[in-house]
């Protein structure tokens, strides 16, 4: 699947900011701007490097300026807006076209001369790549300049006071850090200027600081005679060895056909959602490993987001390798029966703050069995699968804890460890402390994970099954609620109990349900006419009072919004699964699924051109907010594809 723009979709600059790209390198570092090349966010990046993979994030180039003159005059290719609006660079009425499958293109068509433009992020490398085909069709000489706007800050920093750039040769520096670069055009040193102080609209709609500075320090050009077609090309790298222009596009594309070959699926949107799926994926620095970056530009690697990212971006994307490398990492750091909730890098200790990331790493484990029957790796796995359940029962961090009728407690004080974990200025929004849904929907599903694991690593798993039906007894007792056909989203004694949330989905997707087939079909009767969108489910019922149907203005409106109505993505997984399960995946199932995902080629156009984001409004979910590109987002609907497929070549059709 191609990603096509034209001119109606930049008719204003705010529509032209809408859209924007992704290129990840694998290391942690990006390549991102909109559809008309300028940066709708501090976090923008033409090259945003990292130094230690995957965290470390140092914004090398913000963007390019790109003018073309002709007979004496300059006009602007790529735009960019300003505080001082009357300084706009507004290249769109040059701009014929916005195009993105592997990597971004822009065509530019002025007075008989036609520019494309292509940029590569070089796979594994901290290195972008930049090809401009010029043809000049025209009757006078065209100079073709391209300008640098540089930085070399950490990500989402500004530029110091002062900064200095330096240029000698091919390489600058500044900031204790050096960037180098070649091409074939000629380059020319500018004297050292600032620019700005642009405006990021985009974090100016998330009550976000939205102004910034870059500097230059050199451009490159290149003359193309009348009647005459030239390349320029250019590549900016962090090592002093610098690969080929074309070979950083080549290894891109190779790179992204060998992931579609490898995940094998036939719908377009499905390999769409492959490559988005390959941005995730990162080395580790500090454990040789891999790991899973939660979504961009924000994030970074997330226990939780990683172990409901993993089956889709992952193991229905056919990278079981990968995933076994994951897996292998957090269970080497598993600690009182707790994984970490984040990794950070350069010394400090990993985070142990959330109650579910242990509980889908079994989840993962027995996803990782199914698919790929290593039973080397369970039977390593399992000591550490044990030690998780048994801290659960005996309690361990946060006031995690099996109650007397086997059902898991979480939470005390300001902790917050489900995903609906906003804590701002001390005041806790959805504050789920008790015994919330899906935790024990996640317990119920490890202990049966473990009774069926336990033969293959020469253990009894009767002690695991029994405790399962207990739990099952009690999660149906405790959670059901007969007069309104769903389950309370948690148990705490206060009136948050019986609100209607999505968390409930999960107790019907898992592999292993407490629920009879009847209530799971209710539950999802219930979350499709309150929550369901075709982008993502609602956090809440919009006729619960705590609704909020909006996701905007500073930081405390926002977060405490976050998780009171505000549609996320990665749910739909869960739902679309659900179904397809109470429904016996009968071709009706099927094909209700199928004409509900068309929508979503339609959000893989918005936002982030093949990607898919974090969240929507709660009220009227029609464009994209929060990270535009989510990992568990991507997985969630990868694995609605993955089953779909199994399903039809399968053949069921009742």
């Amino acid at each position: 699947m191609k990603f096509i723009y034209g001119k109606q979709d930049w008719l204003t600059f705010e529509r032209g900011e809408e859209t924007c790209f992704l290129m990840a390198n694998g290391l942690g570092g990006f390549c991102s701007l909109t559809a008309i090349g300028s940066c709708a966010r501090n976090e923008h990046g033409l090259l945003m490097a990292c130094e230690r993979a995957p965290n470390r994030r140092v914004q090398m180039i913000q963007r390019l300026e790109d003018t073309l003159t002709l007979n004496g005059r300059t006009i602007p290719l790529s735009s960019q807006d300003f505080e001082d609006r009357a300084r706009r660079a507004d290249g769109r009425a040059y701009q014929a076209a916005f195009t993105f499958r592997d990597y971004p293109q822009w065509t530019y068509q002025v007075q008989g001369a036609e520019v494309v433009k292509r940029a590569a992020l070089m796979p594994g490398e901290n290195a972008v790549a930049l090809i401009y085909e010029i043809n000049n069709r025209g009757r006078s000489e065209a100079v073709l300049r391209v300008t640098p706007h540089l930085r070399f800050v950490p990500k989402g920093e500004a530029l110091l006071p002062g900064q200095q750039f330096t240029l000698e040769g091919k390489r600058i520096s500044s900031n204790g850090r050096t960037l180098y670069f070649q091409t074939n055009g000629q380059a020319v040193p500018l004297p050292q200027a600032l620019r700005g102080p642009f405006q990021f609209a985009q974090d100016a709609m998330d009550g976000k600081p939205a102004a910034g500075w870059a500097a230059v320090n050199h451009c490159i050009e290149l003359s193309v005679p009348p009647g005459e077609s030239r390349t320029l090309e250019a590549v900016y790298a962090t090592a002093h060895t610098l690969p080929g222009a074309a070979e950083a596009f080549s290894r891109l594309e190779a790179q992204n056909r060998a992931l579609e070959r490898r995940a094998g699926f036939t719908d377009g949107a499905a390999r769409a959602l492959v490559r988005a799926a390959g941005q995730f994926l990162s080395r580790r620095e500090s454990t040789g490993g891999h790991t899973i970056l939660a979504g961009f530009p924000f994030f970074e690697d997330w226990g939780r987001d990683t172990m409901i990212a993993l089956p889709g971006c992952l193991l229905a994307a056919g990278r079981c390798q990968e995933a076994k490398s994951v897996l292998e990492t957090f269970l080497a750091y598993e600690q009182d029966g707790l994984v970490p909730n984040l990794f950070p890098e350069g010394g400090e200790e990993p985070r142990y703050n959330t109650a579910d990331a242990a509980l889908l790493l079994v989840n993962c484990v027995w996803l990782y069995w199914e698919k790929t029957g290593d039973a080397a790796f369970v039977k390593k796995a399992f000591p550490v699968l044990e030690r998780i359940a048994a801290a659960y029962q005996r309690g361990t961090r946060h006031a995690i804890r099996m109650d007397g009728d086997g059902l898991i407690s979480a939470g005390e004080g300001l902790d917050q460890v489900t995903w609906m974990d906003v804590c701002v200025d001390g005041i806790l929004p959805t504050p789920r402390h008790g015994k919330p849904v899906e935790i024990n929907a996640y317990w119920y599903n490890a202990l049966r994970i473990l009774q069926e694991l336990a033969p293959l690593a020469g253990a009894d798993g009767a002690e695991y099954a029994a405790l399962a039906q207990r739990v099952k007894e009690s999660f149906n007792r405790a959670f059901w609620m007969e007069d309104k056909g769903y389950l309370r989203d948690v148990i705490s004694g206060t009136a948050a109990d019986g609100q209607l949330r999505c968390n409930q989905i999960w107790a019907v997707s898992l592999p292993f349900s407490a629920l009879p087939p009847e209530r799971e079909r209710q539950v999802v009767e219930a979350v499709f006419e309150a929550l369901y969108t075709p982008y993502g489910l609602r956090t809440l019922d919009p006729a619960d009072g705590e609704f909020q149907p909006f996701y905007g203005g500073d930081r405390l409106k926002r977060d405490l919004a976050y998780h009171q109505g505000t549609v996320w993505a990665f749910p739909l997984g869960g739902y679309y699964l659900a179904y397809l399960k109470v429904n016996g995946g009968s071709r009706q199932a099927r094909d209700t699924v199928r004409r509900q995902l068309e929508a979503i080629a339609s959000a893989l156009r918005e936002g982030c051109a093949g990607q898919l984001p974090e969240i929507y409004d709660g009220g009227d979910p029609v464009m994209s907010k929060g990270c535009f590109a989510q990992a568990w987002s991507v997985g969630e609907l990868l694995r609605v594809y993955e089953a779909l497929e199994a399903l039809e070549k399968g053949g069921a059709s009742t």
